[in-house]
């Protein structure tokens, strides 16, 4: 800004880049000619594991002097302002992330203001937010509306909080269930990814006008073939050919920014082919921009470009011989911006003094980072107001989207004899048992949530003065602990017999048995260094768990198991023996009201699996699209899986009949009107997931024997049928070809329609692409 007189009057000239008359584009060209090098770095850098020792004194009071000293060029991100100090306050976190933007905004040299990004994974990961479900529950749920509704509430808590950036959602394709990171993805099938990571990004993103603080930028993540690591290790290599990584993993990414504009991409930490993800330019060059168009900011995973090099407390990929050479290899390969600290790109401006890096390098990655906080209006409002009544009104009524997401996330998975619901007229007292009874659960990247109810305190809300709720924890899975802790302690053995046998004798005086188990936030999780592991070679259930359920069940009692964990477990003894059981994954913040309300019938269960459930880990990989020469069989054992992908049962009976299409054979660009009837046959008002898959018959290269091409949540009262339609167009049919040519080839293709994958549960009808 610039003073001058004219005519005895003082006039004042607007800098272009401040002048929000003026496109975003022209701002960011005017921004940029007028940052130095050290400017430009800045902005590809970002704090978060120092803030407590460089933003802040001992006080809480802003640390003006190391500002100044360190940051006075700006800074690009500020990381997870949400647990500073172990963690703040809703308020708290606004005034400290407006006085850090004070400063940004109005004492460095050109102003540029900061963005703050946190964790958003199932809700923002902080204090007093709501917690909803873990995305694996989410998937289950097959309703991308909820879905959608999920994030945008996500996106206002956390705007409300002064977030601009959510490093969610993840859109990798799970299909190792021995990865403990299985909990935070959709689950295994590329279409479901696709459409529940859509309707996350419109959700948190909205109609991407980020001035109102109510939408967020979204980060899909990770980028790429995250999903199946070598030996099911996190970040190991994905060895998989161009073909499968075009069908199955860039799939999700590929049509979640076609479909809703995501702002960002997260690289991912593992190898393709040899070259880690922060240094592969046909990943991130070629694939993502030139071919895809995008033309957003690739952020790095936390630590990724100093991995490239070597990071002690968890590995190297040893493609750079240097942090320096990292820095370079990452900025050729078009990583915008290094998390979470500044470790390696404080080099690029060496780099580029000494002629290794074009400046027009940095100018070029720097740009959509500036674009966007044009976008956001930062430039001109940068401070956030907060109203804590306001807040508080906010989360009490998102309470209602989480209890919902609960009801929705549970999968019954058997129901013998129809023992549920449980009617409360006829009981007189139920044994709560097991270590996930009464045990806070919430799964990977949570926060502190303000309201929160176990299964136990659930069902005793539930059963109030009528029913007698007893209660004993059973066994231990491992000893306190939170996903936080890098060492796993599990459960002493004696300890865990004298549990078993307290709960024996509690279950002895009561008429049904509620059993809680599965794992923990410990069992399966991100192994993000050596020290803090969560990947196992095993899926059965740790420690006595197993011998708890044989104990409780030799008393004759019916026994109704409630499996809580983040990715499959081998239980076919269990599922053998109890009367019933569900897979609840993780249910958020209102598990307790979820379990007891489903229990006693006041909800029917509506969930269907994201994700196929092994018979043991000896049956990985089991998921359902699979070629046709994958699953010949096994000597003495079953090769099927114990849950087949889209399994869920209901308190109601769904019949499906009358499977048409509209035409027999199409063009390449001609659509198939798909119908089928189904027809509530039970009692009970329920939803059910119509599942549509296809098969091409005969194709060019192998293709899979079904996959899951579109679905659709209906509610049916008993008695009635509703007809659902499907329109397939090419988009539901193309793949890539033998000349890795993404296209529809003509031929016979099979149509597949019911309530989950198994062969047994699907009409069949076919038709023709001329």
């Amino acid at each position: 800004m610039t003073e001058k007189i004219v005519n005895g009057e003082i006039q004042v000239d607007v800098l272009d880049y401040k002048n929000p008359a003026l496109p975003v584009k022209q701002r960011v060209i005017d921004l940029i000619s007028k940052m130095t090098l050290e400017e430009k770095v800045a902005q590809m850098l970002c704090i978060w594991g120092d803030k407590n020792t460089i933003l802040f004194d001992e006080t809480g009071n802003l640390n003006s002097s190391v500002l100044d000293e360190r940051y006075k060029n700006g800074i690009g991100h500020i990381g997870r302002l949400s647990d500073t100090a172990g963690g703040v306050t809703p308020a708290t976190q606004v005034e400290l992330a407006n006085t850090l933007q004070r400063f940004f905004a109005e004492e460095t040299r050109l102003g540029i203001p900061v963005i703050f990004h946190e964790e958003c994974l199932h809700g923002l990961a902080g204090k007093e937010a709501t917690s909803y479900p873990q995305p694996i529950g989410l998937a289950s749920t097959f309703n991308t509306e909820l879905i959608k509704d999920i994030y945008a509430s996500i996106a206002k808590e956390a705007g409300s909080r002064g977030v601009h950036q959510a490093l969610s959602p993840v859109v990798d394709v799970a299909r190792d269930p021995r990865w403990g990171r299985v909990e935070e993805t959709f689950g295994e099938d590329p279409y479901l990814v696709s459409q529940m990571g859509i309707a996350a990004v419109r959700g948190l993103q909205g109609d991407n006008d980020f001035s109102s603080h109510k939408n967020l930028a979204a980060t899909l993540k990770h980028f790429a073939a995250h999903g199946q690591p070598e030996s099911g290790s996190n970040c190991g290599p994905a060895n998989f050919s161009e073909r499968v990584l075009h069908d199955v993993f860039l799939f999700p990414f590929k049509e979640v920014l076609k479909k809703a504009d995501a702002i960002s991409v997260m690289a991912s930490y593992n190898e393709i082919d040899g070259v880690p993800s922060h240094s592969n330019n046909w990943l991130l060059k070629k694939i993502l921009r030139q071919d895809w168009g995008f033309t957003g900011a690739v952020v790095s995973d936390y630590y990724a470009v100093t991995e490239l090099n070597n990071r002690e407390d968890t590995f190297g990929h040893s493609v750079a011989s240097d942090k320096s050479e990292a820095a370079k290899i990452a900025a050729l390969a078009g990583v915008n911006i290094e998390l979470p600290d500044p470790d390696c790109y404080p080099a690029l401006y060496e780099l580029v003094k000494n002629g290794e890096l074009s400046e027009s390098v940095l100018d070029e990655l720097i740009t959509p980072m500036l674009e966007l906080k044009f976008r956001m209006g930062l430039f001109e409002n940068p401070y956030i107001s907060f109203s804590e009544t306001t807040y508080n009104t906010m989360i009490e009524k998102h309470r209602d989207i989480a209890l919902k997401s609960a009801y929705e996330t549970m999968v019954l998975l058997k129901n013998e004899n129809e023992i549920l619901p449980l009617d409360e007229k006829k009981l007189k007292s139920i044994a709560v048992i097991g270590p996930n009874a009464d045990r806070k659960l919430l799964g990977g990247y949570s926060g502190e949530p303000k309201y929160y109810t176990t299964v136990l305190e659930g069902i005793k809300e539930k059963a109030g003065r009528k029913i007698n709720v007893l209660y004993s924890e059973g066994c231990k899975i491992t000893i306190g602990g939170s996903w936080n802790d890098d060492e796993v302690v599990l459960a002493d053995t004696n300890e865990n017999e004298q549990l078993i046998s307290e709960a024996v004798e509690v279950a002895k005086n009561a008429e049904v048995v509620i059993l809680a188990l599965g794992g923990n936030e410990q069992t399966s999780r991100e192994a993000w260094k050596n020290i803090h592991l969560g990947d196992r070679p095993s899926l059965e259930l740790i420690g006595e768990q197993s011998r708890l359920f044989n104990e409780i069940k030799k008393l004759g009692k019916p026994v109704i198991v409630l499996l809580f964990n983040g990715r499959p477990n081998s239980v076919n003894h269990i599922y053998s023996n109890a009367n019933a059981l569900f897979e609840c994954w993780y249910l958020g913040q209102e598990t307790g009201k979820a379990v007891a309300d489903v229990l006693f019938g006041e909800v029917n269960p509506s969930g269907k699996l994201p994700i196929s459930f092994p018979r043991s880990a000896g049956h990985i990989p089991c998921y359902y699209n699979y070629k046709p020469s994958a699953r010949r069989g096994y000597l003495f054992d079953d090769i099927s899986p114990l849950f087949s992908f889209g399994y869920g049962l209901s308190y109601s009976k769904f019949e499906f009949s009358n499977l048409k299409v509209n035409k027999n054979s199409i063009s390449e660009n001609e659509s198939v009107i798909v119908t089928v009837d189904v027809k509530n046959a039970g009692s009970y008002k329920g939803e059910e997931v119509v599942q549509l898959y296809i098969r091409d018959m005969v194709s060019s290269v192998t293709r899979p024997v079904k996959e899951l091409k579109g679905f659709k949540k209906i509610s049916v009262e008993p008695g009635q049928m509703k007809t659902v339609t499907f329109e397939i167009s090419s988009e539901h049919l193309a793949f890539t070809n033998i000349d890795m040519k993404y296209v529809v080839e003509p031929g016979e293709f099979e149509i597949m329609i019911g309530n989950s994958s198994r062969n047994e549960d699907l009409l069949k009808v076919t038709f023709l692409v001329k």
